[in-house]
């Protein structure tokens, strides 16, 4: 734990508002969502499909900022801090499903089996793209970065079309990530939430992920470049702009889809995500509409992100271990909101309810200007 250095507030705002939407959308209640907050099917794109990738991008933009201090460093110094924040971002998120580690059978408490650990997952990812993305832009010449950052697009793509089912290269079970991952780590370490072993954070389409943090490194090494005024809102924008055309051509050949992390899907969710931080940086730096605090609400997330979004994952499960009348505190909050307004509104009330408690914790590590660094 330390002092908070000077940040960049539209960032924080972004992080913020990230983490925010993120939580709403992991955590609803037992009547299911509306649409925007329900990831798409298959291919295709929703608003919460856009979640995870800004929450990369906005890791590759605090890069930005803090990598330069890397070029002080000696190489295994600098080596040194990138592995040991890979590895633990990594340890982290394997231990958050593999948490609360025992389980309760006929009154003795047993170890949760490793070897039904899920391995991969939102943080590994993270760790993992963070890593190879570091290693890249300190290590690299610009241009090689773009080319190596085309290379993945493209490999990932031509991967996919060739080691795939001929029948059926893009489907759940028939593609070639799949195949990768039943054959590394097994389908008992896979995802199941889709009912059948498959992960959305598996190995292969990491590569393409590592994209979203390369872009948004680069955005942030653009906006201290060339400072936060009308002309790099312009260029940031059409840059976005040309992203998402790019995205919506390749869509016909290569669809938009979040679960296998397409190269359509990479280019549609930064080009929004550099939309969006313009508009933050115009109403937020330039406008200076900060003044009505509205972006403190964001603020005080995007300063723990990590740390708030492990509170999310964790809380209901903790919660659910105290039980009053028969119920736990998350089914006791689940059925008032239901009886206040019953369906998915409902379900919405008890997301944000979530929502707004992992605030407060973050709220109170600002207030004691607490600020946890992975």
């Amino acid at each position: 734990m330390a002092e908070a250095s000077p940040r960049f507030l539209s960032l924080d705002v972004f992080r913020g508002m990230t983490i925010c939407f993120m939580i709403i959308v992991n955590t609803p209640g037992s009547n299911g969502a509306f649409w925007p907050l329900n990831h798409a099917a298959w291919n295709g794109f929703t608003p919460t499909d856009l979640v995870f990738p800004s929450f990369l991008f906005a890791v590759g933009n605090a890069m930005s900022f803090t990598m330069k201090k890397y070029q002080q460093m000696g190489n295994s110094a600098v080596l040194g801090k990138i592995f040991k924040r890979t590895i633990l971002i990594f340890l982290i998120g394997y231990l958050m499903y593999w948490f609360p580690f025992f389980n309760v059978q006929n009154g003795h408490w047993n170890l949760r089996p490793v070897g039904e650990t899920r391995i991969m997952g939102v943080l590994q990812r993270i760790a993992l793209c963070y890593c190879f993305a570091s290693l890249m832009v300190h290590y690299l010449k610009k241009n090689t970065v773009y080319i190596l950052s085309g290379v993945f697009l493209l490999g990932y793509w031509i991967i996919l079309l060739v080691w795939g089912d001929p029948a059926n290269p893009l489907g759940m079970l028939t593609n070639a990530g799949t195949y990768l991952d039943k054959w590394v780590l097994g389908d008992a370490h896979l995802y199941h939430g889709e009912g059948v072993a498959f992960d959305p954070e598996g190995i292969l389409s990491t590569i393409p992920s590592i994209v979203n943090v390369i872009i948004g490194f680069y955005a942030g090494k653009f906006i201290q470049e060339k400072g936060k005024g009308y002309e790099t809102i312009a260029r940031l924008m059409l840059t976005g702009c040309l992203f998402i055309f790019i995205a919506i051509c390749w869509d016909a050949v290569f669809p938009i889809n979040k679960k296998l992390w397409t190269s359509s899907f990479v280019f549609i969710t930064t080009g929004i995500d550099l939309v969006i931080i313009s508009f933050l940086i115009f109403i937020v730096e330039i406008k200076e509409w900060r003044n009505v605090n509205w972006p403190n609400f964001f603020t005080v997330v995007g300063k723990n992100p990590l740390f708030v979004y492990i509170v999310s994952e964790l809380i209901l499960i903790i919660l659910s271990w105290v039980v009053l009348g028969g119920k736990s505190i998350p089914q006791w909050v689940d059925n008032f909101w239901q009886s206040v307004a019953h369906g998915k509104i409902g379900s919405l009330l008890f997301a944000i309810t979530v929502m707004l408690t992992c605030w407060l914790v973050g709220y109170i590590l600002d207030k004691r200007k607490i600020y946890i660094r992975v």
